[in-house]
């Protein structure tokens, strides 16, 4: 079982179910060529994804194309089912920086045949998480500077008030299909500018007042199962 840790803290939390939102930035959705979603589109990673601040992350046999996408992640605190969206910020726990790994062309594949997405966004190592921030540390969560460099190159840049839907909005719906628990992660999508990283890579990831995550990228397994 994945445990979350607090920036400044010996506090710790064991993680939950990962709900994560797709399309969540129109720009985003537009370099993928995707239209705006009317509601919040959503898709699961189990726990065992998540990999901690510093760590490697490891490309599955499977694919070839290995995708980045930095998210700022909800920690839920205080549990619950159909939460109203006046409430739903009191439930939430904390703060952190996330990756998003995708294998893109187990995706693209999945997409094409009409078959969900969990291989390629759910493989182990696919959720690189930093240390989490107290509720009272981040002013405002939908005004923070989010970026994402490689080996140094910023490749996505932006700001959390461009999300298409809240995080407010986001806990209402999610818990009106999903009852929320203490531990339960939220990945609240991801900016414009993702694209495919290399083995030997190091990513650094950044949110304004939440801190820097920092992955690197594992080689290739040497032998593809297809």
């Amino acid at each position: 079982m994945a445990t979350l840790h607090f920036k400044d803290s010996n506090r710790t939390l064991n993680a939950g179910k990962i709900i994560c939102l797709g399309r969540n930035y129109a720009e985003h959705a537009k370099e993928m060529k995707a239209a705006i979603p009317p509601e919040p589109v959503l898709f699961l990673k189990p726990s065992s994804a998540i990999l901690a601040d510093g760590g490697t992350i490891l490309i599955p046999p499977f694919s070839r194309e290995l995708h980045h996408e930095v998210e700022l992640v909800a920690l839920i605190a205080i549990g619950g089912s159909k939460i109203p969206r006046p409430d739903a910020m009191h439930h939430v726990g904390g703060y952190a920086v996330g990756l998003d790994m995708t294998l893109r062309d187990l995706q693209a594949d999945a997409k094409k045949k009409g078959l969900p997405w969990s291989v390629s966004k759910g493989f182990d190592t696919s959720a690189p998480l930093s240390s989490f921030v107290a509720p009272d540390a981040v002013a405002d969560p939908h005004n923070l500077a989010i970026s994402l460099a490689v080996n140094g190159t910023v490749k996505q840049r932006s700001n959390t008030r461009n999300m298409i839907f809240p995080l407010d909005e986001v806990i209402a719906y999610i818990s009106s299909i999903f009852t929320l628990e203490p531990g339960d992660l939220i990945f609240t999508g991801t900016p414009e500018g993702v694209g495919p990283v290399l083995p030997g890579d190091v990513m650094i990831a950044e949110i304004e007042r939440i801190g820097i995550l920092t992955a690197r990228v594992g080689p290739f397994s040497e032998k593809p199962l297809h």
